[in-house]
């Protein structure tokens, strides 16, 4: 495991970045396809959705959740 690294994204037409380790980041757009979506469309919808919460963390419970719904 390697240690988180910055990606950007753009949410609603602004740049951001999140900090997400290499296997968050791969799980992230492996779940977006999934969906059918974008990273930039998922990420979007994420930071819509999070309220206080960060949306790196947001992202790493959603992957969570998502894994733990197809066990």
């Amino acid at each position: 495991m390697s240690g988180p690294q910055k990606h950007s994204l753009t949410l609603r037409g602004h740049r951001t970045s999140v900090t997400l380790e290499p296997e968050f980041w791969a799980a992230f757009q492996a779940l977006a396809q999934k969906r059918g979506l974008s990273v930039n469309a998922l990420a979007a919808e994420m930071d819509a959705a999070r309220g206080p919460v960060g949306l790196a963390s947001h992202i790493r419970v959603a992957i969570l959740r998502d894994l733990k719904g197809a066990v």
